[in-house]
């Protein structure tokens, strides 16, 4: 564990920006300033994207995992799902209600993000927070739409979560 130099909080092994804040992490390794020259044919090497797919199908749903908690949020998407925290007396009710996650204190707006289904696809978009969203680390500009991809990191404020696509098993 690594202790983050600005919030403190201790991060697991292997993250370079602290997942609660999202600042560096001071001890993040040096960058090279020369390339080893590899002989191997690459064709021996299996081709994969670092980064999963945007494809989401028709009968997907999306899981929303956030950081230490034990389960996961499971939606099925409709063409919009709000994202922020409930406020009954303004009777402001989002679909993905993350007051129970610390929400008020990690800064997530009651209407803070949406994300809207394409035919193949899903777009995450920021609503005007008071704290922004972030993908992966950027920073989202209010009401313009980013495509989302199995396995991103989403930042609301300072609640942070990674979004997977599960595909609903066929029946065999």
């Amino acid at each position: 564990m690594r202790a983050c130099q600005y919030c403190g909080h201790a991060n697991r092994e292997g993250f370079f920006f602290c997942e609660d804040c999202g600042q560096p992490i001071a001890d993040a390794p040096p960058e090279e300033t020369s390339t080893k020259k590899i002989d191997e044919v690459l064709e021996q090497y299996e081709w994969r994207t670092s980064y999963g797919t945007s494809h989401f199908h028709a009968d997907s749903m999306i899981l929303l995992h956030i950081h230490d908690q034990p389960a996961a949020i499971s939606v099925q998407p409709a063409e919009q799902v709000l994202i922020g925290r409930t406020d009954v007396d303004n009777k402001v009710i989002p679909d993905i209600d993350l007051a129970p996650y610390g929400a008020v204190e990690k800064g997530v707006s009651r209407i803070h993000a949406a994300i809207l289904r394409t035919e193949e696809a899903l777009i995450i978009m920021d609503k005007g927070s008071a704290n922004g969203t972030h993908l992966n680390g950027q920073r989202l500009v209010p009401q313009q739409p980013r495509v989302l991809r199995d396995g991103d990191e989403i930042r609301l404020g300072r609640l942070v979560a990674r979004i997977y696509f599960k595909r609903k098993q066929e029946a065999k």
